[in-house]
């Protein structure tokens, strides 16, 4: 189990292809001529909210409901309004499209990888939107056996997404789950692979993972509230339906979450439950029945505990005494605090994140100047070594890594000018065997360059800006730049290669990647100092950013484009209310903009859990500070560059009302001819779009807006 919080948090990273930049591709013709058509307005209804002796007026309060004919119609007139003025720049879209998907090698599978006697990898075929899920009995040169096919299942439904896959102990039976929506609720079928059945019956409103017993007789999995929380876990039996399943535990706290998990080596089934703060940990042996949960450490406010375990031993990852936490060891015959003993202490310059377990060694994952480092030890602790990585700059995470007797750990690397690697390191050499290297058509990575470049924050504070451009570019300070930004939740943004990025880079964008405080690059601390009542450092730090671009020649504010989602998408409506005169163009995915009227609203989806991110508007203090930066509550009448927002009709995470609002009050606002468009996903939530091609044409509308927003004067 990760160090993170429980709650699933999107990470809009961007799809980092070859054909010069022609000013012509986009002419100022066909801006001008499509910017002639008149937005939608959406129709004020008078609505106020009292809190604090204060009233919040917010006549678009009533495009929240869903199923008034009026808000259909309003969002509708959006799309239209957004079709129209994007139809000049079909043809560079799909040119971009295409470029993109001739970087992608269509017929590729995965490296195989080991669990029992069987080997495992997925596939893709040329054409196919989704992967077909196989195996080979003994021998990876074995006959091949179809065990899921996810093009059969997407092919009845407008949007498609596999949650998780779990192959039974016995490696019969295959669990699946999917969501067909963007709801993120998710169903879960089981599959007979020997005889290639799919069980009659689903289980729904799950939340899509699951751990399986033993015996192989059943799984554990989580289910929904109605406010989008896994809150209860259940034993469900292969032989009877869903309406049968009895539930094995149970959080009645609205700020907690529940995800499950199994031991590497299949003796115990873990049930982690947590706030962002807080977690407490149940394990029970994977064996039937599960009547006797016992709790590793009993819940304490802002203690944060991950467990794995191995035979009986079991290692906890603590913040107990430790910011950045450290390492312990029990056993289970008494797992109480008082018995961790420590075997690797904390460190103030290490952020401790995950381990795995092997019979005769540990992997530990640490985070140290921005970047992780793996650290392979033995039992004794006294045999450690990190791991060399290749490059100054890069992004890791572990692989499926099934059997606890490997003489191996298996990892991906990736950087920016990397495509992603499958990596195994020797415990007993330290050596390292390239497994696989994601092979891109037309990219030489000799032709780009990546800087690590450090920007003094207004307080002084360092802050790492990852910079890439193509060897080529032209530093004079009159260059197109994307500058991409998250800086919540303590999520770090990993530098990583997309070959989607390409198609900007060889029409001369450089490409940078924000560090900002409110993730995790630099430890707790720094998620630390950009939440809660230093949030404000989050957005500070992404202006100072913009800046050191454009001081030190990169770009432009009439060439410099901004982007991010989700949380990245508040940090995107503060900064343009802060520093509109910074940026020509914003494109803001899914933004959280409407902070204080979502937090105000405890019965929304997340509202509850997010308090120890964003802090509890009912108290005086949080309130008036969320009001000094909400981006809705703080749009006035000034000169905002042009903007795009883009918002999914199911999403569960950021209401489509969120956006939509935001767009209404800023043409309602705004001070000079620019363009604030908004883009609504009619079929799909808050991850947009699915399938490997389909994803393409979203992102190529993404770059044809960049394009066009550098190469005129809108």
């Amino acid at each position: 189990m990760t160090v993170s919080s429980f709650l699933t948090i999107f990470v809009s990273i961007l799809c980092y292809s070859s054909y010069p930049l022609h000013n012509s591709m986009i002419s100022n013709t066909s801006v001008i001529s499509n910017t002639s058509v008149i937005p939608p307005t959406a129709k004020k209804v008078n609505h106020t909210t009292h809190i604090h002796d204060i009233i919040l007026q917010d006549d678009y309060f009533w495009l929240r409901e869903k199923e008034n004919p009026d808000v259909m119609t309003h969002l509708h007139a959006e799309n239209a309004y957004t079709q129209s003025l994007m139809a000049h720049t079909e043809q560079i879209q799909q040119d971009l499209y295409k470029e993109m998907r001739a970087r992608i090698k269509e017929k590729d599978k995965t490296f195989p990888d080991k669990m029992g006697d069987y080997y495992y990898y997925s596939r893709t075929e040329e054409g196919q939107q989704y992967s077909v899920y196989c195996r080979t009995y003994k021998s990876i040169e074995a006959s091949e056996e179809i065990i899921l096919d996810a093009n059969v299942l997407a092919a009845q439904h407008d949007y498609f997404a596999l949650g998780t896959l779990k192959v039974s102990p016995c490696q019969k039976y295959l669990a699946y789950s999917y969501d067909t929506d963007g709801s993120e609720h998710f169903r879960i079928s089981i599959k007979n692979m020997e005889t290639g059945d799919v069980f009659e019956h689903n289980l729904c409103n799950t939340h899509g993972t699951t751990e399986w017993l033993s015996d192989s007789s059943g799984f554990i999995y989580t289910q929904l509230d109605n406010r989008f929380r896994p809150h209860k876990v259940f034993l469900h039996n292969l032989t009877e339906s869903q309406e049968q399943d009895s539930m094995i535990f149970h959080e009645p706290d609205d700020a907690f979450w529940i995800d499950v998990a199994k031991s590497k080596d299949g003796k115990y089934i873990l049930i982690h439950t947590g706030s962002s703060s807080t977690t407490e940990v149940w394990y029970h042996s994977a064996d039937a029945p599960l009547n006797n949960l016992r709790c590793i450490e009993s819940r304490r406010h802002e203690h944060e505990y991950y467990v794995e375990m191995i035979e009986n031993s079991v290692y906890i990852l603590t913040n107990d005494n430790a910011k950045n936490f450290r390492l312990m060891k029990t056993d289970t015959s008494n797992t109480e605090i008082s018995t961790w003993q420590e075997v690797i202490e904390h460190n103030t310059e290490k952020r401790l994140l995950w381990i795995e377990l092997f019979n005769s060694h540990l992997v530990l994952c640490y985070r140290k100047n921005g970047l992780q480092q793996l650290f392979i030890t033995d039992y004794t602790f006294n045999n450690g070594y990190e791991v060399q990585m290749p490059e100054q700059t890069y992004s890791i995470s572990a692989a499926r890594n099934f059997e606890t007797n490997a003489d191996f750990f298996r990892f991906n690397y990736t950087s920016p000018v990397t495509p992603q690697s499958v990596i195994d390191v020797n415990f007993n050499t330290s050596n390292l065997t390239i497994q696989k290297t994601q092979e891109v058509f037309d990219y030489n990575a000799d032709d780009f360059t990546v800087e690590s470049r450090a920007v003094k924050a207004k307080d002084g504070t360092e802050i790492s800006l990852t910079v890439l451009y193509k060897k080529n570019f032209v530093q004079n300070g009159n260059s197109p730049c994307l500058l991409y930004g998250y800086g919540s939740y303590g999520v770090s943004m990993p530098d990583r290669f997309s070959s989607s990025l390409l198609s900007l880079l060889n029409r001369g964008f450089c490409y940078a990647l924000a560090h900002i405080r409110g993730g995790g690059e630099n430890g707790e601390l720094w998620h630390d100092n950009g939440k809660m009542l230093h949030k404000i450092n989050t957005f500070t730090d992404f202006i100072s950013c913009a800046e050191y671009l454009i001081d030190n020649s990169f770009t432009t504010p009439s060439k410099l484009i901004i982007e991010g989602g989700s949380a990245g998408g508040l940090l995107m409506g503060a900064v343009t209310n802060m520093r509109p005169d910074l940026f020509k163009a914003v494109l803001a995915h899914v933004p959280f903009v409407d902070v204080v009227n979502t937090m105000l609203d405890p019965t929304l989806p997340l509202t509850v859990t997010e308090y120890e991110e964003w802090g509890n508007p009912n108290d005086k203090a949080y309130f008036e500070y969320m009001m000094s930066y909400s981006p809705y509550n703080n749009v006035e009448e000034k000169k905002y560059p042009n903007i795009l927002a883009i918002a999914g009709l199911t999403d569960p995470r950021v209401s489509y009302w969120e956006p939509t609002k935001w767009v209404a009050l800023l043409r309602e606002k705004k001070t000079v001819n620019n363009i604030v468009m908004l883009k609504i996903n009619m079929d799909s939530g808050h991850f947009g779009t699915t399938g490997r091609f389909n994803y393409l044409k979203e992102i190529a509308f993404d770059y044809s807006y960049m394009l066009w927003m550098t190469e005129s004067d809108v």
